[in-house]
């Protein structure tokens, strides 16, 4: 009796492990992170953009509410070189530096995902999180990464949800993309905490993959503001925001005050979390 063909797709384990590109494909095919998905993030980047000050706020507000999760601004384990307070608070110039990176992190989540070169900065995040690939090695335990980014998520799901002009198909195409590339990213940091495969890469020297924050395969792929350079493109992922590209400013790309969500409300001192639907300021156009 012959049995029933099933059409199964082949993954090679020792890939997933070994080569990147491979690991991406994979994830992408089991996720269904296709074109569609792209064009989601690329239509919606502008509402995500005028979140990140207040996601940033937010971030660093619950990290400081834990000894646990403060702890890792006590110690010099970043490029920062000036002054640091002992105890960290929002104001202290480690956790000002720090809010600087996760700005412009959370920018390059707005760039292109279908550049390899985007996901390669994602997996870098991973490595420099486990002292790996920087002069100044830093650990975090996994466990804290897990849930920054399941806040990041939550945060970013509900304000846009909350938009009280986009059309609820946007919302969702774009909550879903959006989605994705966050779990993308938490496997990109699980690859380089869990055991799993390790057989593969033992003995890799990882020494040679050590650059400056903010850099990869020493080209620069993060934009802070202020910066002056607008020669990357988006080939190394370090395109500016489209605020800011080619030095003039897309008449649909809303502004926001620094910290201020323009259109979900968070409130000022942002103590419960909690994001609730505010009309959205002019300039921010109808999604049609």
């Amino acid at each position: 009796m012959t049995g029933r063909k099933i059409d199964m797709r082949h993954i090679d384990r020792k890939d997933i492990y070994t080569n990147l590109e491979a690991r991406i494909q994979y994830v992408h095919s089991f996720l269904d992170f296709n074109s569609s998905d792209i064009e989601h993030l690329t239509s919606g980047a502008k509402y995500i953009k005028v979140l990140i000050p207040a996601v940033t706020n937010i971030v660093y507000r619950k990290l400081l509410q834990y000894d646990i999760t403060a702890r890792a601004f006590q110690t010099r384990s970043t490029s920062f070189e000036g002054p640091m307070d002992e105890i960290p608070d929002e104001n202290s110039p480690q956790i000002l530096h720090r809010k600087m990176f996760l700005r412009a992190y959370l920018t390059k989540l707005c760039s292109d995902p279908s550049q390899m070169a985007f996901w390669e900065y994602l997996d870098k995040v991973g490595m420099m999180h486990v002292g790996l690939g920087r002069a100044h090695p830093l650990h975090v335990e996994y466990v804290h990464i897990g849930m920054t980014l399941s806040l990041i998520q939550d945060v970013l799901t509900e304000a846009i949800l909350s938009h009280p002009r986009l059309p609820m198909s946007r919302k969702m195409g774009l909550v879903k993309a959006l989605g994705k590339v966050i779990w993308i990213q938490n496997d990109l940091f699980a690859k380089w905490y869990v055991r799993d495969g390790e057989e593969y890469t033992d003995g890799v020297d990882y020494s040679t993959l050590v650059d400056k924050e903010g850099y990869l395969h020493g080209k620069k792929v993060l934009a802070h503001e202020g910066d002056e350079d607008s020669s990357q493109d988006g080939e190394g992922g370090g395109s500016k925001s489209s605020s800011s590209s080619g030095g003039t400013a897309d008449p649909t790309t809303p502004t926001a005050a620094p910290g201020v969500c323009p259109f979900t409300g968070i409130s000022k001192d942002m103590a419960q979390l909690k994001v609730t639907p505010s009309t959205p300021p002019a300039g921010v156009a109808d999604e049609k």
